[in-house]
């Protein structure tokens, strides 16, 4: 069986993200180095909480949380909370993690796991990319030290969850997005002939 992949996923957990969590942990070809939030379907502080409720009942107590980005780089924020209930999780009542999250911020800590990391890891977003922006933008060469990036982002077939043709990891800071697509970050496998770049 070849090594697992190494992966950071930064997430503005909802219920859509959580399963994307377990799975993550359940994935026997993968490790969670580390898990950072941000805002988007409902609050950060929120978007925390989710994240450490769903790794606790996954048993992944030892995948650290970070909480990052509390608004869009330049934009009021906007959540999804229509959908996904106001507290992200359908207002299910899920229990109270039992541990905080971690004191560095997400932005130091994708800083530091991309850069301290002896192999390249890949990056998994899930939600807004306000904090992989950030990062960029303090580190632009971390985009070439990733193995790749995952991005739940944009509307391939042209029509949108939020307008006509605009999704809502995009739409929830586009400008955080076009920082990520002009990076030079590669899709995982690809070569740096074949980078993300804007349409």
């Amino acid at each position: 069986m070849s090594e697992a992949r190494r992966l950071l996923i930064d997430t503005d957990t909802a219920s859509d993200d959580a399963i994307a969590l377990l799975l993550a942990v359940a994935a026997p070809d993968a490790r969670i180095d580390a898990v950072t939030t941000v805002a988007g379907n409902v609050g950060v502080e929120q978007c925390t909480r989710n994240a450490l409720t769903t790794l606790e009942i996954a048993g992944a107590l030892d995948v650290p949380v970070h909480t990052g980005g509390a608004r869009p780089l330049l934009r009021d924020p906007v959540t999804a909370t229509d959908v996904h209930g106001s507290d992200g999780m359908g207002d299910s009542a899920l229990p109270v993690p039992a541990r905080p999250p971690e004191p560095e911020h997400a932005v130091d800590a994708l800083v530091r796991h991309i850069n301290a990391s002896p192999e390249r890891l890949t990056l998994v977003t899930l939600g807004p990319l306000t904090n992989v922006a950030a990062a960029l933008t303090r580190d632009p060469g971390l985009a070439q030290r990733l193995a790749g990036v995952y991005v739940m982002g944009g509307a391939a077939d042209h029509f949108g969850n939020v307008s006509a043709v605009a999704e809502f990891n995009v739409w929830a800071d586009p400008e955080a997005a076009a920082v990520l697509l002009r990076s030079g970050a590669s899709p995982p496998g690809c070569t740096s002939t074949t980078r993300i770049s804007p349409p």
